[in-house]
């Protein structure tokens, strides 16, 4: 993905976010089959978190941009800690299962991160693609990204009756195939939605 494609899809992601949710909640509604017990608006929120998980992924680019040319790492086991631990905190405030939340965090973290070493790479090997301006983490990226967790966390909770339905699986994947579509997703932030969305599920 280009820098100015990048910038442009960040900026379209708030318009694009209804619709994609809309296409989520058909997709995972259309062949769930008869037995499903869950309520539209868990459905919903399945759909919501996968978009999330996309829109996340997406202000990767604007992180690697950030830090891109600087000495500042990829890896911030201090940001990490921090990010992780409020979700904690307000896990216990919505009534969510701690070590949902944290396995959810975690792939959301690891994500950010591949994409901003494929983008790294990417860079390297094209420098026309490489970041002309470096956005600043503090003023706009990180509010992004405390705006989209706190989302997250909320569809989450809504979400819970989902999560340990043995068709998760299946739903978070035609979740995904939607949200690629209508967000146009790249190979490398396809991968990286792979990722953040890898243990939405609980392991069987």
């Amino acid at each position: 993905m280009s820098t100015i494609r990048m910038r442009a899809a960040v900026l379209a992601l708030t318009g694009v976010g209804a619709a994609v949710l809309v296409a989520c909640g058909s997709s995972l509604t259309a062949g769930a089959g008869p037995a499903r017990s869950s309520s539209p608006s868990a459905e919903q929120a399945l759909g919501t978190i996968v978009r999330l998980a996309a829109e996340r992924v997406m202000t990767a680019d604007t992180v690697a941009a950030a830090k891109w040319g600087t000495v500042q790492p990829i890896d911030d086991p201090s940001r990490e800690k921090t990010v992780l631990d409020r979700a904690a905190s307000q896990a216990a405030k919505l009534g969510i299962d701690r070590a949902t939340v944290q396995r959810i965090f975690k792939d959301q973290i690891a994500a950010n991160k591949d994409v901003q070493r494929a983008l790294y790479a990417q860079w390297q090997e094209h420098p026309a693609e490489q970041p002309t301006r470096r956005p600043d983490l503090a003023t706009q990226v990180r509010p992004v990204l405390d705006r989209v967790d706190n989302q997250l966390l909320t569809a989450i909770q809504q979400a819970q009756p989902l999560l340990s339905r043995p068709d998760c699986d299946a739903l978070i994947e035609r979740g995904k195939a939607t949200t690629v579509q209508a967000m146009s997703l790249d190979a490398i932030h396809r991968s990286g939605l792979d990722q953040a969305l890898a243990h939405t599920c609980p392991a069987r």
